[in-house]
């Protein structure tokens, strides 16, 4: 089965994340829509940075999980969180994405990068909104994710907020939390596919919605499974934007789950989401 391709912005896609029947689901390269200075905005970048601030061998310090796990076994837990603390602290601009998404009437929003650009865009329009963490369970063992109100503090269980924003890996804001290392991921995965880690609300709002997929790639497996158990019994139906060609692990992943391939630049899309542009297709 070959994934689905199309070079022009379907207007559906406007018209669901509009109307709230599209939930977007954010990556890390959505940073690079960012004027001026921003954290890393790719797993690598993340590594590099991460092993400037501490040592790791060499054979492992381009492999963000297997650096962070070195740091966190041989250097403890509070060096890795204090780094990437630090890492993250470093405010992107919000761009005109972001803004334009956090006004939506979105039920749920996913993000899966440790930023805070989108959730200081949302922050900074409506107080509606409350955030879900995916939790490390080297420091919250037994629980699987926090929530947090529209100031950021923490809270015992959700309320029934106009709109969901959930950071399945953890975030800078407002705790430090972090799936990062080896291990962090390897407790979740062993749960997950019985959706354990996945909050309710989550599961309960994606059953009406499908999903677009802005500045995600999905050639580590990483990526890949935490998508493919977010997106299950979901309602459809699913884009991703991704100009670049397809790997092949890629190709299956969107031909598997039944998502059109946007080959078309983020930058084009933010525009003519954003209304910069005329042409929407």
């Amino acid at each position: 089965m070959n994934h689905l391709t199309v070079s022009s912005l379907p207007a559906a896609i406007a018209q669901g994340l509009e109307a709230g029947t599209l939930a977007p689901y954010l990556g890390p390269g959505l940073l690079s829509l960012c004027e001026g200075a921003a954290p890393p905005a790719h797993p690598l970048a993340l590594a590099t940075a991460l092993t400037a601030k501490v040592a790791v061998p060499g054979k492992i310090k381009n492999r963000l999980t297997a650096a962070a796990q070195f740091i966190e076994n041989f250097k403890h837990r509070k060096t890795l969180v204090k780094a990437m603390n630090e890492i993250f602290a470093l405010q992107a601009e919000p761009s005109a994405l972001h803004r334009w998404l956090a006004a939506l009437p979105a039920p749920l929003i996913v993000d899966t990068w440790y930023d805070d650009t989108l959730r200081s865009a949302v922050a900074a329009q409506r107080s509606d909104w409350i955030e879900a963490q995916g939790l490390a369970q080297s420091e919250h063992f037994g629980t699987w994710y926090g929530w947090y109100d529209s100031e950021g503090k923490s809270r015992p269980d959700p309320a029934m907020p106009r709109t969901l924003l959930y950071k399945p890996w953890g975030g800078h804001a407002p705790a430090g939390n972090y799936l990062i290392s080896d291990s962090d991921f390897v407790e979740v995965l062993t749960e997950i596919d019985i959706q354990t880690p996945i909050p309710a609300l989550v599961q309960e709002r994606r059953a009406a919605l499908g999903f677009v997929f802005l500045g995600c790639r999905f050639n580590d497996q990483l990526p890949r499974a935490f998508a493919r158990q977010i997106l299950k019994r979901s309602a459809g139906p699913h884009y991703a934007v991704l100009a670049e060609e397809p790997t092949r692990m890629e190709a299956r992943f969107l031909a598997e789950q039944g998502i059109t391939r946007i080959a078309l630049p983020l930058e084009q899309v933010a525009a003519a989401l954003c209304g910069s542009t005329p042409a929407l297709a």
